[in-house]
């Protein structure tokens, strides 16, 4: 995947809400990559589309972020075709079916 595999929420409205962002990755079968559990949360109580990547890793730098980020992004891609919510944490990576 590269970035243009990636659309921002603010590219395509900047005052959405929640329920407006999961219909739309719903209606184009996307997956909602966030910091927010609300999008997690409700993912557990559905069936995909959307699937959810949850990043729980608190507040880093950008170059932090992004080093945990890029260390396990191949295995988060892995995972999430067979679950429905990939959370990333510092030090590990759940799936939840």
């Amino acid at each position: 995947m590269n970035t243009a595999d990636y659309i921002h929420q603010i590219d395509i409205d900047p005052k959405a809400k929640d329920k407006n962002i999961w219909n739309y990755a719903r209606g184009q079968n996307l997956i909602i990559i966030t910091k927010d559990s609300d999008f997690s949360n409700r993912v557990l109580l559905s069936i995909p589309p959307p699937k959810v990547i949850h990043v729980r890793i608190g507040n880093k730098s950008m170059k932090e972020f992004y080093r945990i980020v890029d260390k396990c992004w191949q295995e988060v891609l892995h995972l999430i075709e067979n679950h429905k919510l990939v959370t990333i944490y510092e030090n590990q990576i759940e799936g939840v079916n």
